[in-house]
């Protein structure tokens, strides 16, 4: 017991004088989240692209919070109405990549007095619009003031709702799945994710007809991002990366490691997949559906991907 503590003293030690860079984001979430304490309602916390709440009787209640950061997100030139559809739709894509629908959502603004009023319109505007397309509400928020050499920070917590039945995890998967994607991928950084638009349509379409054993959606990369679906399944997978669907002019490399492409990926059994691919180009003929690979039975067997976002 005594050398139990002794570890994890000193473990807590190292990491409260190390930068969080020297732990990186994958390690630095768990270190903080570990432990935190969890209501009885609770059923999924830290650890998917939004909390999962039971409320006892009704849809399950979906959770989640992310921010925007000027400098690292979007730029200064940047439209503030596209600062604000990026702003709200990241958490869209998050509840489409657990089969849910947005419902709710608080805005938390923290700012340089010296932000213009007029930029600060403009970005309300593109939050609004982007929320009267997904039938999202804007409940209320927060302002505070931000040292005037400060970026502009942009949070934004939502809730959603999602049927018990059609929940889709990340931990789901389990070897021979295949592995699959919804659109094209890489060269984000052009304009696509400023402009993108949730796949709450075809997360719809998926539960209901593909019923995926995990999902996740692609903010991160397929590079950052598919290891994280397969550490929660407890899963290696084999991805063929010249049938990646790339985004015109994108290399294969590219199209794993870029990120912010804020598509799909999917598993589900191979007894389904033709049946889903056919149905899929009937309902979703402009929306490629591409399978990738497959979920393999040993943990550190995994085709190496390079690259994605990671902010530490």
């Amino acid at each position: 017991m005594a050398s139990s503590l002794l570890f994890s003293f000193m473990a807590l030690r190292h990491s409260a004088i190390d930068p969080v860079s020297a732990l990186g984001e994958n390690e630095l979430v768990r270190l903080l989240t570990k432990g935190l304490p969890q209501s009885d309602r609770t059923l999924h916390g830290p650890g998917d692209d939004c909390a999962v709440i039971d409320p006892g009787r009704g849809p399950l209640l979906l959770f989640k919070t992310d921010c925007v950061i000027s400098g690292i997100h979007f730029t200064a030139e940047t439209d503030a109405a596209l600062a604000g559809r990026k702003a709200l739709n990241r958490l869209v894509s998050d509840m489409a990549s657990m089969g849910g629908i947005p419902r709710e959502a608080l805005i938390t603004l923290a700012l340089p007095r010296t932000t213009s009023v007029q930029w600060l319109q403009r970005l309300y505007y593109g939050i609004s619009k982007a929320a009267k397309a997904c039938r999202c509400g804007i409940a209320g928020g927060e302002t505070s003031s931000l040292p005037d050499a400060c970026p502009v920070v942009i949070s934004v917590a939502m809730t959603g709702e999602v049927p018990r039945r059609r929940l889709v995890l990340r931990s789901g998967s389990s070897p021979g799945d295949l592995v699959a994607v919804t659109g094209r991928l890489g060269g984000s950084i052009r304009g696509h994710h400023l402009k993108f638009t949730p796949r709450i349509a075809e997360s719809h379409w998926l539960v209901q007809h593909a019923r995926p054993t995990a999902m996740i959606d692609l903010s991160d990369g397929l590079a950052k991002d598919l290891p994280r679906l397969a550490d929660a399944s407890g899963t290696g997978y084999e991805i063929d990366l010249s049938s990646l669907p790339c985004s015109p002019g994108c290399t294969a490399a590219q199209a794993a490691g870029d990120g912010e492409d804020y598509e799909l990926l999917f598993t589900l059994p191979p007894r389904r997949a033709v049946s889903a691919l056919k149905a899929w180009r009937r309902a979703f003929p402009r929306v490629p559906l591409t399978v990738i690979g497959i979920m393999l039975q040993n943990k550190s067997q995994r085709t190496p991907l390079h690259g994605g976002w990671a902010h530490f």
